[in-house]
């Protein structure tokens, strides 16, 4: 009976069975050496697997378009140059994504089944206090936060290895690599004191040996970052020994190079850029390696390395790359104390740069700071105004740079007026002859000059036309080839070795153009190179867009049409016979254009001198008084009074005399202009101000009395005693009539008047301080009340709190624009946000964004809402953003107000907010805080709201189409069981899906990222040469070369 059994009939059930069985076993709800393989395997060949191959991607992307400034040290990653973060940055997501799934689907944290009568060993007490027992999840953390990393994101990054290091605690080699990587988080984000702290922690115990290599690069870093250079170089040695990519080798020996110049070590330096040579880096990197090898040696050859660079600048290789050939030659000269051969080889280099890039700002910084020291203003002027908006504003220097501008954009006007007028004064006094003979020289030299710019106009258009035939005939060959290269292995094309974007162009890629912010970037700069700036119109190609606005002909236009296009015609007509007709006062081609300018009667010559002696008085100041410069100050000043005795603010040069020489401890002479101060202008304001009582007081102390005397004054206005207000704006107006709080003296002594009732006279305090302070924030107020009492409204006395921004409105009236009243809208189905409105110094922000960030996290697992941070009138503003409706904001206000940690942050003055993102605009500008709490009251409080979890369904759910790549995604989904999922513990961080970030160890506070939501796209071709297939067990696997 039994041979006559069908077994056969069964065996697809015990298969099914089987296999259910198996799978069952696998759960992440238990721990078994099965479910650990099997968990292991999965993630790390699905998942992760694809999450490699993107972040590799990513980092070729990042490595092939990273564009280093080699005139100033480099960062050591390449993520530290700004303009390259946003390279690579789908592809690190797309890793990320990944991650995050495989940590999902996979993590183990069941503790294991013991025997109790096994005896415990130590290295069984480190297994059992694990807290996670997935082998191979590590790799997927740390994958995670390295893409975060370099994608710029340090702080989500900080967060993942912080929480890694946690979770792996018991591990010291895992443990060591991530806090090793949260260390350069730190440095990278600018926490200095966080990354100190970290290592500090590190020292303490013994690295382990698995970790010490990254420490080994964690050192470099640091000690690059703080300026520490000489315990710098054997990191920096043994991180260039473990980097295994050619490429960024002989970046690192050109940081090594950098840093060993730095500390004057030429011979280190030479040897170190000889390096990079050698390893046949991109000609970029090589040939800014030998400029660099020029400098370092040029203290003893300064010839013969100012001949070697000449030599360069002629090649026509280097025909980009003039502006640092010159600087080179110019930083040459300076060293050797030769300004006026360094200002020469600036000059040059900024001329001749075919860039206007940062290589081109730094040139012009260094130029305008040599301008700068060599007294001459106006050519700093001209320097700092180019290079200001080419540098980026992060730089150390950058602020000292905006400062410097904003004073020459003072003092140039009157440094200019003084030459000017000094040299058309030396033409008056010369005769006839000589005075034709120097204009003819200008005229030679105008013309010289135009048909220079004409010629240089004429090649570049001739240059371009070759690079548009040029790149026509490469597209037609492209054409002819594009079947041959169709037929090639489809692998080629997305191999590792041909990079996201080879040297900047597209190159065998399968990334979009548009992806690669290089690619778009290089675009942008040929089509202006072609067509200039265009606006993105139609008919953009039209230079003259008011001539043929569309394709209709004349007799097709309306008559208004027709008119215009005649007005147009005949301005063009007249501009040209305008142009045609130029008298010769008018051209700078005649001698009478000059003649007209120069002070020849005494009428002009009494102009012209009244323009040198204002000059002289206000430059004089402000060298004095913003500049520090008392050397030509003195010289300014004191050509002014020996110059014109009868100038009519001689009083103010005398007083300014006065105080220089105090400033210099020369009291004898400073008397000496006292004494012809009080002499020569009794009733001068100074003499008031000199003779003063307080004057010595003021002069120590005043501003910190005068701070000092408004804020009793602001007390005094909010507890209405309005006496003591009268008493303290009396003071003001006596001894501080220039101080820095006359703005809010007014103001308030102008209320003060309306709550007495003499309302003329706050008006004339309004008034001035809307013409003396129209930078003030209280102008806007007062012009507020002045134009409501023009269009007719009446003032009425009372309190008036400034301290009380909730009633704060920004709208100033206008007496020309009536603009319509606003009023909040009722909608309640358009886009909702929930806000938190307090004063910045009321609540600890960073813990208060912290504990939304999670609580958005571990609360709403289907949504996620964006987080964001502003300012307004003195009041933060933390928005959650991403509601469709008000059911769903108002439901979120009230799941908030029942968490016990984010409530008690909240001080008393905060407020909570359900508002449509269209009233939202109006608020605290149109109309108030307090408006909206009225408006809401009546009319959205009274409203139902559904009851239904709204939060809990999906934004939006996504149909994916079946593509080539189902199968993965079928896989990569799992079969993981509720409750699975790896759930973070209080005080745990790490970044998800909804891009919230918690806080590391040492207090410090992510950000909540406002990343749109991760779906599921369709994975880009990621297969790869059978020659370059990733092995996961090899010491490559852990992605140290990227």
């Amino acid at each position: 009976m039994l041979k006559h059994f069908p077994f056969r009939n069964l065996l697809p059930a015990m298969v099914i069975l089987a296999f259910a069985m198996t799978i069952a076993g696998c759960s992440t709800q238990k721990n078994t050496a099965k479910s650990r393989w099997w968990h292991a395997f999965n993630a790390r060949y699905n998942t992760y697997y694809n999450g490699t191959v993107a972040y590799i991607e990513g980092s070729l992307e990042k490595e092939n378009g990273n564009k280093d400034n080699y005139s100033e040290m480099i960062p050591y990653y390449t993520v530290g140059n700004k303009n390259s973060r946003e390279l690579g940055k789908s592809n690190y997501d797309r890793a990320i994504e990944k991650c995050e799934k495989a940590i999902h689907q996979h993590s183990i944290k069941r503790r294991p089944v013991w025997d109790k009568k096994r005896r415990k060993t130590a290295k069984d007490l480190e297994w059992l206090h694990r807290r996670e027992y997935n082998p191979f999840l590590w790799k997927a953390w740390m994958l995670m936060g390295r893409s975060q990393f370099f994608e710029g994101d340090f702080q989500s990054a900080a967060a993942t290895f912080a929480y890694m290091s946690r979770l792996y605690a018991t591990q010291p080699g895992i443990y060591g690599k991530a806090r090793a990587w949260l260390a350069k988080s730190y440095l990278e984000s600018g926490w200095i004191y966080d990354a100190e702290d970290v290592i500090r922690n590190i020292e303490r115990d013994s690295i382990h040996w698995r970790a010490q290599k990254e420490w080994d690069k964690t050192y470099a870093l640091y000690y690059l970052k703080t300026g520490r250079y000489q315990e710098a170089v054997p990191y920096l040695r043994k991180a260039i020994g473990y980097e295994m990519r050619r490429k960024q080798k002989a970046r690192l020996w050109y940081l090594m190079g950098q840093v060993e110049a730095q500390q004057g070590h030429a011979q280190n330096a030479y040897r170190a850029f000889k390096h990079v040579i050698r390893l046949n880096p991109p000609y970029e990197l090589e040939f800014n390696a030998r400029i660099s090898m020029t400098e370092v040696l040029a203290t003893n050859n300064s010839r013969k390395m100012v001949s070697k660079l000449k030599r360069m600048a002629a090649s026509d290789k280097n025909k980009e790359y003039l502006d640092q050939v010159y600087y080179a030659i110019g930083n040459i000269h300076l060293n050797q104390g030769d300004t006026l051969q360094a200002i020469a080889a600036y000059e040059k280099g900024a001329a001749k740069s075919s860039r206007n890039g940062i290589e081109k700002g730094v040139l012009l910084l260094h130029l305008g700071n040599v301008y700068w020291q060599c007294h001459r203003y106006g050519d700093a002027k001209r320097c700092y105004d180019a290079a200001i908006g080419l540098l980026d504003q992060d730089r150390k220097d950058y602020k000292q740079l905006s400062d410097r501008s904003k004073v020459l954009d003072e003092l140039v006007p009157y440094t200019d007026a003084i030459h000017l007028q000094d040299s058309l004064q030396s033409l008056a006094r010369m005769s006839e002859t000589e005075r034709n003979v120097a204009i003819d020289k200008v005229i030679d030299a105008l013309k010289k000059q135009e048909k220079e710019e004409k010629r240089r106009l004429a090649d570049q258009e001739l240059a371009e036309k070759q690079d548009n035939q040029s790149a026509g005939r490469n597209n037609g060959n492209g054409n002819n080839s594009r079947n041959n290269r169709n037929q090639g292995n489809s692998n080629a094309s997305s191999g590792f070795g041909n990079g996201a974007m080879g040297n900047g162009g597209f190159g065998n890629t399968n990334t979009w153009y548009f992806y690669s912010q290089s690619a778009v970037a290089q675009g942008k700069q040929q089509f202006e190179r072609l067509w200039g700036k265009r606006k993105n119109i139609d008919n953009w190609r039209r230079s003259n867009q008011t001539v043929v606005a569309d394709a209709k002909g004349v007799e097709e236009m309306t008559d208004e049409q027709r008119d215009s296009l005649l007005n147009e015609a005949q301005k063009k007509d007249l501009e040209k016979e305008k142009e045609k007709n130029l008298s010769a006062e008018e051209d700078p081609h005649q001698r009478a254009y000059y003649l007209a300018q120069i002070p020849l009667t005494e009428e002009k010559m009494a102009e012209s001198n009244q323009i040198l002696d204002d000059g002289l008085l206000h430059a004089g100041i402000i060298l004095k008084d913003k500049l520090n410069d008392l050397d030509e100050s003195e010289r300014m000043l004191q050509r002014l009074v020996k110059k014109n005795a009868s100038y009519e603010h001689l009083d103010d040069a005398y007083y300014h005399l006065y105080l220089l020489y105090n400033i210099r401890k020369q009291p004898a002479i400073a008397s000496r202009y006292l004494d012809l101060l009080k002499a020569n202008y009794p009733e001068s304001q100074w003499i008031a101000l000199l003779t003063s009582p307080y004057y010595e007081e003021d002069a120590k102390m005043g501003i910190h009395l005068e701070d000092s005397l408004y804020a009793a004054t602001y007390d005094a206005f909010k507890a209405n005693l309005y006496n003591k207000v009268v008493h303290n704006r009396a003071i003001s107006d006596k001894r501080y009539p220039e101080g820095a709080n006359r703005d809010k003296f007014l103001f308030i002594g102008g209320l003060t008047q309306l709550h007495e009732g003499n309302i003329q006279a706050c008006l004339d305090d309004m008034q001035q301080v809307v013409e003396k302070y129209p930078n003030s924030r209280l102008s806007e107020m007062a012009g507020m009340i002045l134009n409501g009492v023009k269009a007719g409204r009446q003032l009425k006395g009372g309190t008036f709190d400034l301290s009380n921004v909730w009633s704060r409105r920004n709208a100033v009236l206008n007496d020309d624009v009536k603009s319509k009243a606003k009023v909040f809208s009722i909608e309640r189905n358009e886009p909702f946000v929930f806000m938190l409105a307090y004063v910045p110094d009321s609540v600890n922000e960073n813990q208060l964004l912290f504990e939304m960030a999670k609580y958005n996290f571990t609360s709403y697992l289907v949504r996620n809402f964006d987080l964001v941070i502003d300012e307004q009138n003195g009041l933060h503003r933390m928005q959650v953003k991403g509601f469709r409706n008000y059911d769903e904001a108002r439901q979120y206000a009230n799941d908030i107000y029942q968490h016990q940690a984010i409530t008690q942050l909240l001080s008393k003055g905060a407020r909570g907010i359900v508002i449509s993102e269209p009233n939202l605009l109006l608020l605290g500008t149109s109309l108030s805080y307090d408006d909206y709490t009225l408006f809401y009251t009546q009319h959205l409080a009274p409203l139902k709201i559904s009851k239904d979890p709204l939060l809990e369904e999906p934004e939006e759910i996504i149909q994916q189409e079946k593509t080539d790549d189902t199968e993965e995604n079928e896989e990569e989904t799992g079969t993981a069981e509720s409750g699975t999922t790896g759930e973070i513990e209080t005080g745990t961080t790490g970044t998800f899906s909804n891009g919230t970030t918690g806080t590391s160890e040492n207090g410090t506070t992510g950000t909540q990222g406002t990343d749109a939501d991760i779906k599921e796209e369709k994975a880009p071709n990621t297969t790869i040469d059978n020659d370059d297939s990733l092995d996961l067990d090899s010491e490559e696997y852990d992605l140290d070369g990227f």
